[in-house]
């Protein structure tokens, strides 16, 4: 396993993995509102991606499939937006919600036999995950167990969906942790023991995730896994707010948190969208999710 760690915007990969960046053909993602594009795999593997995002510009996987694309690589999206890991175990907000679990049943039925189009291979061919977003968002709170219990549950659930995933043939893995949205507006409001209790829970739902990935690569043969930290990103384009260009990182403007024209709207008083680290209360605008997929597609072309 790959577990990547940043200091600043600076990564360094402690091991290899033989798929990188610049010989993936094929990039497979699952997650939530985070990664989806609206991406409707169900209307067929060449149907059009309506490029729903909510990063009011290209989001993380957009910036990998066009900015950063060395290699021809073609996507196929399965994220939705409001996804946890099993909707049995933690509720989506609304009940037409596409768990990672619906959408491991998608590509099962849909791209598993590799149809036209989309004829990948287990050596060409990227899985990448990003959820815990709304697990640990929806579930910090729960009283009738324990964040490192329920936790556990949630890993053992998406182990289920690996192994899903390896047997119709799936060898390499990337795994994104979950940010701190603990900073985000959305539970700055609610308080400081709010936060403080979020962060915990974040913190132990990626230790988990790590050991998961971990527990996986060694129990599948030939399977390679990375781990790709966002913490340090975000926390440092936060941090460092001034001199990445954002004039508000702990709110957002009303005006924009639906999305706007264009990316550089400005709807007075408020500064222009572009500036804004947080597009509403809990996503964070294009501007982060091309930081991200920078940082990504550099630790994935080391060799």
């Amino acid at each position: 396993m790959r577990l990547l760690l940043t200091s600043s915007l600076c990564l360094l990969a402690v091991a290899q993995s033989k798929l990188t960046w610049d010989n993936t053909k094929f990039l497979i993602v699952f997650g939530d509102s985070y990664t989806t594009t609206g991406f409707n795999i169900s209307a067929g593997v060449n149907s059009t991606d309506p490029g729903f995002v909510s990063s009011n510009g290209p989001n993380w996987v957009q910036n990998m499939r066009d900015t950063f694309n060395v290699a021809g690589t073609k996507v196929f999206n399965l994220a939705f937006g409001g996804a946890t890991i099993d909707s049995k175990l933690v509720t989506p907000f609304e009940p037409t919600v596409l768990s990672v679990v619906d959408q491991v049943a998608q590509f099962k039925s849909i791209l598993s036999s590799k149809p036209p189009g989309a004829q990948w291979n287990s050596s060409d061919t990227l899985f990448a995950i990003w959820i815990g977003i709304n697990d640990v968002g929806n579930a910090f709170s729960f009283t009738n167990t324990t964040q490192p219990a329920f936790n556990k549950i949630l890993m053992a659930r998406l182990t289920t969906q690996l192994d899903e995933l390896y047997d119709l043939g799936a060898r390499s893995f990337l795994f994104l942790t979950v940010p701190p949205v603990n900073r985000a507006p959305l539970f700055l409001v609610q308080g400081h023991a709010t936060t403080s209790l979020l962060a915990s829970d974040i913190a132990n739902y990626n230790l988990q995730l790590a050991e998961t990935v971990k527990t996986f690569e060694a129990s599948h043969k030939n399977s390679e896994t990375t781990v790709f930290d966002t913490q340090p990103i975000f926390n440092t384009l936060l941090d460092e707010a001034k001199i990445f260009g954002f004039t508000n990182t702990t709110g957002f403007c009303e005006a924009y948190q639906n999305g706007t024209p264009a990316l550089s709207t400005q709807v007075p008083p408020c500064a222009p969208v572009s500036t804004y680290f947080w597009l509403n209360s809990l996503h964070p605008l294009f501007t982060v999710h091309s930081a991200l997929a920078h940082a990504i597609t550099t630790v994935l072309s080391s060799v």
